[in-house]
């Protein structure tokens, strides 16, 4: 879903005359998408403070909400065309009240920890180079249907990002040279062999790729997916001395961040071309079907002891 977002979203900028290259896709992207994933964070925070029976502060007044200058809904929850700024307006309102808003966050942050601090320090240093409230509206109303809520939503997002870097570097502009592939980050994060405890350090934090990787090697803490038996990474990158396999959890798909997981090497060889409801779903069948005949079998046993 969000692959073909991303692509809608370029051939709509690659017809504004303010946006020349891949960088500026890049860029001007990603202060739309950051503050709609602000805005979902902001309803995630909300939600679990009144499940625990706290109040949540929001850090935007209500005028600069998404929900209130990118994409006002009806009752119905369609986009309000009589309240949705366009043209002129939108360009008008991002960068004369939008912007300011946002970039004062930093001075009036209490430290530099604090989330409005980040916001105003971002804010800082974009500038809209869309020149055009319409093309403006389409992308708006593009990411307005995406959600950065879930850990897989945030994964496919930051692979995403990746890949639109390394077309920056293709195309011979600079940032391309600070991509790092993903599966070189996999193979560094399994030789530096984080542990549980450990605190792990990204310098750079592009689009927090290794803290990413370090993230799901600890939630599988060396173990399979699948069976739980415990992982033996190869020795020297390339050798075949170890029992982990990469393996993606629906075959049928591609090595995606979301779509992979570290089995033992043989659980991987039975699974071979299932899905992972496949494979589960005949591994219960089996199990269940060998109870029952042991249960069968049982009083015959008895007899002929």
């Amino acid at each position: 879903m969000f692959e073909q977002a991303f692509k809608n979203i370029d051939d709509i900028l690659r017809k504004d005359a303010g946006v020349s290259n891949e960088l500026d896709y890049v860029e001007q992207t990603s202060w739309v998408l950051f503050l709609k994933y602000l805005d979902d964070l902001e309803r995630t925070k909300e939600k679990e403070a009144r499940l625990a029976g706290r109040h949540y502060r929001n850090i935007i007044e209500p005028k600069y909400k998404w929900e209130a200058w990118a994409a006002p809904k009806t009752l119905e929850g369609k986009l309000d065309h009589n309240k949705a700024l366009v043209g002129d307006d939108l360009i008008d309102f991002v960068e004369r009240e939008l912007f300011p808003y946002f970039k004062k966050f930093k001075a009036e942050a209490e430290n530099p920890d604090t989330i409005e601090y980040k916001v105003g320090e971002i804010f800082g240093e974009l500038k809209n180079k869309i020149q055009s409230g319409y093309s403006l509206r389409e992308v708006l109303n593009i990411v307005d249907s995406l959600h950065f809520q879930t850990a897989t939503q945030k994964h496919e997002l930051s692979h995403l990002y990746e890949s639109k870097i390394k077309n920056m570097g293709n195309a011979g502009r600079n940032g391309g040279e600070y991509y790092t592939p993903r599966s070189l980050i996999k193979t560094i994060v399994k030789v530096v062999n984080p542990k549980i405890g450990d605190k792990i350090y990204d310098g750079a934090v592009g689009s927090a790729g290794f803290l990413v990787e370090a993230f799901e090697y600890l939630k599988q803490d060396k173990k399979c997916a699948l069976s739980g038996l415990l992982l033996n990474f190869p020795s020297i990158v390339g050798r075949n001395d170890g029992t982990a396999s990469l393996d993606r959890i629906d075959s049928k798909k591609g090595y995606t961040i979301e779509n992979c997981q570290w089995l033992h090497k043989d659980v991987n060889n039975l699974k071979w071309d299932f899905t992972q409801k496949e494979i589960i779903y005949y591994c219960k069948l089996i199990t269940e079907n060998q109870k029952t005949q042991e249960h069968t079998l049982e009083p015959q046993i008895e007899y002929i002891i």
